[in-house]
């Protein structure tokens, strides 16, 4: 499983405990400990409250503050760290969360232009990729995982999503797979029918 760029994996404002559990959403993962998981968490971001914000400032001293940005002393793996920004939007100050690679300089400039470029479009829309985050990130533990054994060479460690039949049973499917009924099916009422947005 390979990700990277940097994306919005979340729609909405997440709670403190919505925060916390996108901290690790990739927690599951198999061989967890083994090999580089950076592009698991490389450039995600999500949007929180203030309160959030600000408890997280006051946990630890910062390892850097400057610009409405600050970072996280603890690094999560390698040299990914979570950076929390305070932006003004529209007129608006808002608050967000995204994983940074200080190994590369200038990745927290360029993911705070990505968040503003992404929110400040006046018409709300999901590209598919943004649909199927959210998926990811709303779907509790015991309702998602990874293709493991008794799934093909292929497909291992890719990320699958219980339905429920209409037999009464449930099945799981790859996520990446899913077609735009199950995506449907999948999101909360208010994000099934925003526009689609062509990924950047």
């Amino acid at each position: 499983m390979t990700l990277s760029p940097i994306r919005k994996v979340y729609q909405g404002i997440a709670n403190r405990r919505q925060m916390f559990r996108m901290f690790d959403r990739h927690a599951e993962r198999p061989n967890r400990w083994e090999g580089d998981d950076s592009g698991l968490y490389r450039g995600e971001w999500f949007e929180i409250g203030e309160a959030s914000h600000d408890y997280m400032f006051e946990i630890l001293p910062p390892l850097w503050m400057r610009g409405g940005m600050f970072a996280m002393r603890e690094f999560l793996t390698g040299s990914i760290t979570s950076v929390f920004f305070t932006l003004s939007i529209d007129g608006r100050i808002r608050h967000f969360h995204g994983y940074c690679d200080l190994a590369d300089k200038g990745f927290s400039e360029r993911m705070r232009a990505a968040i503003i470029e992404r929110e400040s479009r006046p018409v709300r829309a999901m590209s598919r990729e943004e649909r199927l985050e959210h998926i990811w990130s709303s779907t509790a533990d015991d309702y998602r995982a990874y293709a493991g054994e008794g799934w093909p060479e292929a497909d291992r460690g890719r990320r699958m999503v219980m339905f429920f039949e209409r037999s009464g049973g449930t099945t799981l499917k790859l996520l990446e797979d899913l077609t735009e009924a199950e995506i449907a099916a999948k999101l909360p009422v208010h994000l099934r029918f925003l526009a689609e947005r062509q990924a950047a």
